[in-house]
């Protein structure tokens, strides 16, 4: 048994290396500039050995023409917020049950289901920023290795907070139900030192990037959603840490006061910020610091069914969205493409673009936001996020013009990752 699922590993390498090895010409009749935001015609990108060889000029010979017609090629999308390993359910109190009776390898074969949507929608790159059991490390290595389809992905192994807040994953159970508190090991800190150990911990069993929960959570029971969770110091050893190791930071921030907590600490990004003050924006500003809105999260929190404790946040919360988004456009905050996938089915991602556009930005604005803005937030802005030689080839092309219709974005017709077709609604290759 175990020579024949060597066999089969060996053979999806293979397979991955032999298609990434084609040269393609992938001609539409426009091209997205993420760097500049403008679009131009026609659109020719010939890639080679997994890699963009050029854009525009001539196709080499030899190479496979894909023509797809009247349609616009850009960069593979960008995700920063995600949850690949966690499923999507209305019913909130049947997710928590079901979330205990699922055995781990149930968990990691429904991720890969989520990842090749994400895929396929167009998202060929993620940060996926919180799971539990190291499936989001498994996924990563498989997808890395060929073995399931699935987005480029960074993992945050487990988000980091204080005990009873958001990050805790016993938050809403009686206490002593798991036989002993969580801790370090699970994400749960309480002092500086505490914060160091858990960067530590994460990385050194596989994490790309560090996510924390500074403030309290929507979907947590026990907490409010504004309040700070994590102290000055704790937030300062955290990022100290784990910018010494070389890994970017994040955090959940709904309320003001965390996230100035955070910002003065040297985070990277803000996830949700919903509760922002023009202060902590300015802040942002003046540090660099991405906002990653989420605003795609209203469409589970409206589908789901919550006790009234969390209905309230939930509302509280979605009533506060564009606002803030408005005035982080107003301020030149910069913002990168999130959605908190998890909170609302997988693979309808690209409803980003559309949300953030009606709040201020201009579709070429939310689609750099999706591509190079993205790329710049997870420190590969020279891999990916752009259409340019060497660039790694992840390609997809929707109807029409995006810059004149937004909403296609939700259309996309071609997917390609690494030189690999992984989607093409035309056939023909």
């Amino acid at each position: 048994m175990t020579s024949a699922k060597s066999t089969i590993a060996v053979l999806c390498l293979s397979l991955a290396g032999t298609l990434s090895a084609q040269t393609y010409a992938l001609r539409a009749a426009r091209i997205f500039d993420s760097t500049s935001g403008k679009i131009s015609s026609p659109g020719l990108v010939v890639v080679a050995n997994g890699k963009i060889q050029a854009v525009g000029g001539a196709v080499p010979a030899g190479a496979e023409m894909v023509d797809l017609g009247d349609a616009t090629l850009m960069p593979g999308f960008i995700d920063a917020h995600t949850h690949l390993t966690m499923d999507f359910n209305p019913d909130y109190n049947g997710a928590m049950l079901k979330g205990l009776q699922m055995t781990i390898a149930e968990r990691s074969i429904r991720a890969t289901v989520n990842a090749r949507k994400t895929l396929m929608a167009g998202f060929t790159t993620v940060r996926d920023v919180g799971s539990s059991d190291f499936v989001d490390v498994g996924l990563r290595n498989a997808i890395g290795s060929g073995i399931v389809p699935g987005p480029r992905m960074l993992v945050a192994v487990h988000a980091l907070g204080a005990t009873g807040g958001h990050c805790d994953d016993q938050d809403s159970f009686r206490y002593g139900v798991f036989g002993s508190e969580t801790g370090v090991e699970e994400g749960v800190i309480n002092t500086p030192d505490d914060a160091r150990r858990a960067v530590r911990f994460n990385i050194k069993y596989g994490a790309d990037v560090i996510k924390t929960c500074a403030s309290g959570g929507v979907l947590s029971p026990t907490d409010d959603v504004d309040v700070p969770q994590l102290s000055q110091a704790e937030l300062n050893a955290l990022v100290d840490e784990a910018h010494t190791l070389r890994r970017k930071t994040a955090a959940h921030a709904h309320g003001a006061e965390a996230a100035k907590r955070a910002i003065r600490a040297g985070i990277d990004s803000i996830e949700h910020g919903t509760f922002l003050d023009d202060e902590a924006l300015r802040m942002m500003h003046d540090h660099g610091t991405f906002l990653v809105p989420t605003l795609t999260t209203r469409v589970g929190l409206k589908e789901s069914k919550f006790p009234p404790a969390v209905q309230a946040k939930a509302e509280k919360a979605v009533e506060q969205q564009d606002a803030l988004v408005k005035r982080a456009v107003a301020l030149g905050v910069k913002i990168a493409l999130g959605t908190d996938a998890a909170v609302f089915p997988h693979g309808e991602n690209a409803l980003e673009f559309t949300f953030m556009a009606a709040d201020g930005l201009s579709n070429a604005q939310s689609l750099m936001a999706g591509t190079s803005s993205g790329a710049e937030l997870l420190g590969l802005a020279d891999k990916v996020g752009s259409l340019r030689p060497g660039m790694a080839a992840d390609i997809v092309a929707v109807p029409g013009n995006p810059v004149d219709d937004i909403k296609v974005t939700q259309q996309v017709m071609f997917v390609m990752k690494g030189g690999v077709i992984y989607r093409n609604d035309r056939g023909g290759h």
